[in-house]
């Protein structure tokens, strides 16, 4: 059975909820709770194709210390076994700051979980490998181009490409490989037309469209999501409501859940209506993971199941 490799970072996300706002230089403020949860773009999308019980490949390098400790347990308990060998160099963290509307803002402290190794990469089972996930915090790294040679060598497979804010900070002659491979790009709106220096999301998305010859998807918040296609143009796929709580691994949910929907089958239109859904549970909880019953709460709401623990996995 082919599976989803995900290629990626898993990280202790600090998430700290402040009682006011972020400070400014030399201001005191006061934390209103602090707790450490298993995070990383990496993570957080193999979590949400997990839970669809898509069968996927956790790329995730975990080092030392004590946070690669405890994302190590974590692994453990949930029984997640990555393929890469611990490297001996130390697992970073990112702090994030949770102000009362529900906006984020991560330090991040980068370690071992983003530096990839070129021999990683020679597995015997990449004929089984359906799609490929890999965002942007990984390319930007030194270590980068070991991931964009990798997928310069398998190019028939299909490639999603979540850059987040580091589209403008990863040197462009990488960028220019990685589009000639033609993944289907996933960010969000500021993202979208500070790249490409637009005034509209539909210039955005056109934009993008011509550097990389395949799908586009921006995310638009409350807004819901566009989809630039060939033939067919842009798209506005409907929000769904949401009390938000935090805004942390929502667009990582979001990608989660259209690599999933695709693999059920699912065309691109209606793996983002799910997507919707899934991103909207997700703003409405603590952190950027979903219980089962939180899943199957979303699912239920999208009309594509019943949510049955037997549906998910």
């Amino acid at each position: 059975m082919k599976k989803i490799l995900v290629i990626g970072s898993a990280v202790a996300d600090v998430i700290i909820d402040l009682e006011d706002h972020l400070p400014r230089t030399g201001e005191d403020v006061h934390v209103r709770t602090q707790k450490i949860r298993l995070g990383g773009c990496g993570y957080n999308t193999y979590d949400i194709i997990r839970h669809f019980g898509v069968p996927c490949i956790p790329f995730f390098p975990v080092g030392q210390g004590a946070y690669g400790d405890f994302i190590h347990r974590e692994f453990a308990e949930k029984e997640i076994i990555s393929p890469i060998p611990r490297p001996e160099e130390e697992n970073g963290c990112c702090y994030c700051f949770i102000e009362p509307d529900g906006e984020r803002t991560f330090i991040s402290y980068h370690g071992a979980e983003y530096r990839f190794r070129r021999e990683w990469f020679d597995f015997p089972a990449v004929c089984d490998v359906h799609s490929i996930y890999f965002c942007g915090l990984e390319i930007e790294e030194p270590t980068g181009p070991v991931i964009v040679e990798f997928l310069e060598k398998n190019p028939d497979i299909p490639a999603y490409f979540a850059p987040g804010p580091r589209l403008m900070r990863i040197a462009p002659d990488l960028l220019t490989r990685i589009f000639a491979l033609h993944p289907i790009l996933h960010l969000n709106e500021t993202e979208s037309m500070q790249f490409t220096g637009t005034d509209t999301i539909n210039q955005a998305a056109r934009a993008l469209f011509d550097r990389t010859g395949n799908s586009v998807i921006i995310t638009l918040g409350e807004n819901g999501c566009a989809l630039y296609q060939a033939g067919s143009g842009l798209q506005i796929i409907p929000p769904v409501p949401a009390v938000q709580k935090d805004t942390v691994g929502a667009g990582d949910a979001h990608i989660g859940a259209v690599l999933a929907a695709v693999y059920q089958g699912h065309p691109l239109p209606e793996a983002i209506r799910i997507a919707n859904h899934i991103s909207s549970k997700v703003v409405e909880v603590s952190g950027a993971s979903l219980s089962e019953a939180e899943f199957a709460q979303a699912i239920r709401q999208s009309g594509t199941g019943d949510g049955s623990v037997s549906h998910l996995r």
